[in-house]
């Protein structure tokens, strides 16, 4: 069973209270909505108390064409990128020892908000010194699932390869998507959610994870509802990306997602009953309800999950690994299952089983 040995997460320049962003598209889209404050309510009613940007909130102010927008995400993936790897490398809470850059065989790289021929890893690789052999493997539009997606791709590389080392750096800057012009009331949604993150996972094979109790992963899980593409992803144009976000998340998570997840752990002779750590990527506060509701699980499981939402907001791919080092950080006992999930695109789920040992 590969482990999970350690997850670097990198500090984003600005925090911004969710206060000031509610009066600033107040500003923006009073225009645009006759009922702007009731609409505005969707900023309260997700309890979001600060997000993470890339840029100052005056930034986002001005018009950015789509070609600025993506060098800004560019330079930040490669900075944030090198800086979210470093902290995985020599994090001492999960480390006995640094990890040297020349040890990791491999590196997945994890984004849907912007693009980059070469890809960001390799932009990386010519900042940190690892080896020129090392492989590259970018996954682009997963969106939010992409950050377990990701994680359950270093876990079959690492079974066909168990003397490896992997990384899988997620660089997610939803701000930079953002369409001032766009007066959608999925965009308005969006801007009361979003926000920017960038965090690093070390992923190794048997025989390369030292010891001790981690997180190792049993098994892994795909679901896609059939032609779903509208509920969630991109509109791309010649302005850039504009959000496709619909309403029906909540519902459809209550009326698909438990027989996905019952499925997957029937396979390991598991019940969700049996799971004593859920490791969900908080899509949002309604997301949330909705993975209660679906599972029937105790709101004290996706505590986690909210305060990262609350502190945060939704990174898209990279903010399940911040809930993923939270756990990691305290005392969990060995023989504890926990379940990462994450939902995308597509419309999609990805499901990873852990087994702390």
């Amino acid at each position: 069973m590969p482990a999970i040995l350690s997850v670097g997460i990198a500090a984003m320049p600005y925090q911004v209270k969710q206060e000031d962003i509610k009066q600033y598209v107040k500003q923006l889209f009073a225009q645009s909505f006759s009922s702007i404050d009731r609409l505005l309510k969707v900023f309260e009613n997700g309890e979001i108390r600060s997000r993470s940007f890339v840029r100052p909130l005056e930034w986002y102010k001005a018009e950015h064409r789509f070609a600025e927008k993506n060098d800004v995400y560019i330079e930040s993936a490669v900075q944030y990128g090198c800086e979210s790897i470093r902290k995985c490398l020599q994090h001492p809470a999960f480390l006995p020892k640094p990890i040297a850059y020349e040890e990791i065989d491999a590196i997945f790289f994890i984004s849907s908000t912007g693009l980059a021929t070469p890809s960001v890893e390799a932009r990386i690789m010519n900042v940190l010194p690892f080896s020129p052999h090392t492989k590259r493997i970018p996954i682009w539009g997963l969106g939010c699932a992409g950050g377990a997606a990701g994680i359950a791709r270093a876990f079959e590389y690492c079974l066909a390869f168990p003397e490896a080392k992997v990384l899988v750096v997620a660089a997610e800057f939803c701000s930079l998507t953002f369409q001032a012009n766009d007066r959608t009331k999925s965009n308005l949604i969006g801007t009361s959610l979003f926000s920017d993150g960038v965090a690093c996972v070390c992923v190794a094979g048997d025989k390369a994870a030292d010891a001790g109790v981690r997180p190792r992963v049993i098994a892994a899980q795909s679901a896609l509802m059939p032609d779903s593409e509208e509920v969630m992803g991109w509109d791309i144009r010649d302005d850039g990306l504009f959000v496709v976000f619909s309403k029906d998340i909540p519902s459809l998570i209550q009326s698909w997602l438990k027989p996905q997840v019952q499925s997957f752990l029937q396979k390991h002779h598991l019940s969700i009953s049996d799971i004593d750590h859920f490791i969900a990527h908080p899509g949002g506060k309604k997301v949330i309800d909705a993975y209660e509701a679906a599972l029937r699980i105790q709101k004290e499981k996706t505590t986690v999950s909210f305060q990262v939402l609350q502190e945060f907001g939704n990174m898209s791919s990279a903010t399940v690994y911040m809930v993923l080092e939270r756990f990691m950080k305290t005392s969990i006992p060995a023989g504890d299952y926990g379940l990462l999930i994450a939902l995308g695109p597509g419309f999609s789920a990805e499901m990873i089983l852990l087994k702390w040992e």
